[in-house]
């Protein structure tokens, strides 16, 4: 046999490839059901409000909570488009001190007190506010008689946080590659990138609310898609919203895990899913406030999940007394925000925020060329302002303010603190089981057939199995061999360069055990997005994320597979006398760091190419995006960074 044959070696005992996605669908099963048995037993006002706070606060934790609204919006009005019966002001102000948000704001004709307003939330098109799409919805709203203010969200329209001004070049593509690529840096600090997005969403309110041609008490908020996240973010977390129409996002996450699909971070919300979240919660949070949800019949997002949310959280509004209820609007259309949708709408609000029936003229709406709409001179606040701030500058500071407080603690009390959380990570959830190897000897290889190969495999914890090559070289293949277990990226299916040192190795007596974690090497999962596996949007991605909203990752899994390895090497009889050596690889080598911290068998690691420090990956403007959810570890760098692992060792 060839050594490099084994790369193509497929597991035929047992089906393996569907493992990981039955193990994250099983446990987030059991959590959607304990959230509808929670909410069906709400039966009085009292315990719908004690849900809410009970919701809210564990989104807002989630978040990392939101910045503080203390600081000047520094608004400024850049300009002023005519359209046919109302105007444009081009309008920009700062969230953030250095974050400048642009936006639109359309006010009607003839505004002869404070109005009612809506916040307008684009979704995922780089081009947000100019979108023909959402200028369409906008200029549907305004002629209702609404003030509408149109916002760019992060990543997109004029705010393009990887534009560099000197080149003109963009190095993170927009929208949500954009939001995944900076997104994926705020975990690790316990942040979550919708931290910015709901409260930019915020300080539009705040905006809003200083217009003379606004009457506060009266805001609404609406969006599609991404716009449809940031809607329902919103109305979790802000009580001044007066009524909320999201588009094209409601559903439910059983729906959408059985979709197959992935989403990008904002759209994220790490441990929400293992207390019982699901989008009921999110609407329930409005009642008894008008609530009306916009919905494609052909949507990707599901809508049989649309149609359970809302039919199972109507009854909350009676509760309250009065006339208002939660309304569905179906249009048979395929996702987007579409006119029939836009029409819904500003009668929708209209009956709610203006108080009268929808009365006006549809004729003449039509968008314009974006460059008409900009708010900056260039067409990116980047290119205007060098002092531009955006996530990752925000990150950067989160990460400072982490050490100062870390620094602050005595290091031995730090060093407690971290690893109790690092041992809750990694054995937390997990369902322990005996190991019952299923061995086969793949009998000889290399071209002096120098190498016996044995498969073993082995289960990790429950219903997932592990896997590896064993390899000894045929001089001394006795099972009392010292062995080093070898850990790198696609495990079993990358032997091949490795040939040198696996041959080295094993000729100095000892032997090999090229270890494949979950998803990886002979057990990666079967295909379920159309993107390639290890891709943004790839089924690892997927499967990654649904572990997030379990409040688990796969770096934690990981970890301990490869202390269950630890486990089988000793069964082997390869960990005699205690000489069981690890070699890791590339990002793979932070498994075997977090694992050396929590078991002592682990008594020399050589790393090659590792990683040094998740800080570093956090404050680094650009990085290799391989493999990057693989060595997320939502919240680690509240508690310890890898140099701290090695001085605490």
């Amino acid at each position: 046999m060839k050594l490099s044959d084994l790369e193509h070696y497929r597991i035929g005992i047992h089906d393996v490839l569907d493992q990981l996605k039955q193990h994250v669908y099983g446990r987030s099963l059991e959590a959607f059901a304990e959230g509808d048995r929670a909410r069906d037993a709400i039966a009085t006002v009292e315990q719908l409000e004690e849900r809410k706070q009970m919701i809210k606060a564990a989104f807002m934790k989630s978040l990392g909570g939101i910045p503080p609204s203390d600081t000047p919006l520094n608004p400024r009005v850049t300009g002023t488009v005519q359209g046919d019966g109302y105007t444009v002001e081009k309008v920009m102000f700062e969230s953030r001190p250095g974050c400048y948000v642009t936006a639109n704001l359309y006010i009607p004709g003839g505004i002869a007190a404070p109005t009612a307003a809506v916040l307008h939330l684009c979704g995922h098109n780089p081009l947000a506010k100019h979108a023909d799409l959402y200028q369409t919805v906008s200029q549907h709203l305004v002629r209702a008689g609404l003030v509408v203010l149109t916002t760019d969200p992060i990543g997109q329209g004029e705010r393009l946080s990887y534009y560099e001004r000197d080149t003109a070049k963009l190095n993170v593509q927009a929208s949500t590659r954009e939001h995944e690529y900076a997104g994926k840096q705020s975990l690790p600090l316990g942040d979550n990138i919708a931290r910015y997005f709901v409260h930019d969403a915020m300080r539009a309110i705040d905006y809003l609310c200083t217009r003379p041609e606004v009457d506060p008490a009266r805001i609404g908020v609406t969006g599609c898609s991404g716009g449809g996240t940031q809607t329902s973010m919103m109305m979790i977390s802000d009580p001044r919203v007066a009524a909320a129409a999201p588009c094209a996002f409601i559903m439910n996450r059983e729906s959408y895990m059985h979709a197959g699909q992935a989403q990008d971070a904002e759209q994220i919300w790490p441990g929400l899913t293992k207390i019982g979240f699901d989008h009921e919660d999110i609407l329930l949070a409005m009642a008894p406030r008008p609530t009306l949800v916009l919905a494609a019949e052909y949507d990707f997002f599901p809508i049989e999940g649309t149609r359970r949310s809302v039919e199972r959280t109507q009854r909350f509004w009676p509760m309250y007394g009065g006339d208002t209820r939660l309304e569905l609007f179906e249009d048979a259309s395929v996702h987007n925000y579409s006119p029939t949708m836009a029409k819904a709408a500003a009668a929708f609000f209209s009956k709610h925020l203006l108080c009268k029936e929808l009365n006006c003229s549809w004729d003449g709406i039509a968008p314009v060329a974006p460059e008409q709409l900009w708010v900056t001179k260039s067409g990116q606040v980047r290119g205007d302002f060098d002092e531009q701030r955006a996530v990752h500058e925000e990150n950067r500071d989160r990460l400072a303010k982490l050490n100062e407080a870390a620094a602050a603690v005595p290091d031995e009390a730090r060093k407690e603190r971290a690893l109790a959380w690092l041992r809750d990570r990694v054995y937390g959830g997990r369902k322990p089981c005996r190991l019952n190897p299923r061995r086969m000897n793949l009998g000889k290889a290399g071209q002096d057939e120098e190498l016996t190969v044995e498969s073993v495999l082995y289960w990790s914890q429950t219903a997932l199995f592990n896997h590896g090559f064993l390899f000894r070289s045929g001089e001394s293949a006795g099972e009392d061999s010292p062995v080093t277990i070898a850990l790198w990226p696609r495990g079993t299916k990358s032997i091949e360069p490795r040939l040198d040192w696996i041959r080295a190795t094993c000729k100095a007596g000892r032997a090999v055990f090229v270890l494949d974690v979950s998803g990886d090497g002979a057990v990666q999962p079967n295909s379920i997005t159309t993107h390639g596996l290890h891709d943004f949007y790839g089924t690892l991605h997927k499967l990654t994320i649904d572990l997030f909203w379990i409040d688990d990752s796969l770096a934690a899994l990981r970890t301990f597979d490869v202390i269950r390895a630890l486990d089988m090497v000793d069964w082997l009889g390869g960990g005699t006398n205690g000489d069981i050596t690890l070699r890791a690889e590339g990002r793979f080598s932070l498994y075997a760091k977090l694992a050396e911290a929590l078991d002592g068998r682990l008594k020399r690691i050589e790393h090659v190419d590792g990683i040094e420090s998740i800080a570093d990956f956090v404050s680094s403007r650009y990085y290799d995006t391989l493999d990057s959810e693989g060595i997320v570890m939502p919240g680690m760098l509240g508690y310890f960074d890898m140099p701290d692992l090695q001085r605490w060792k």
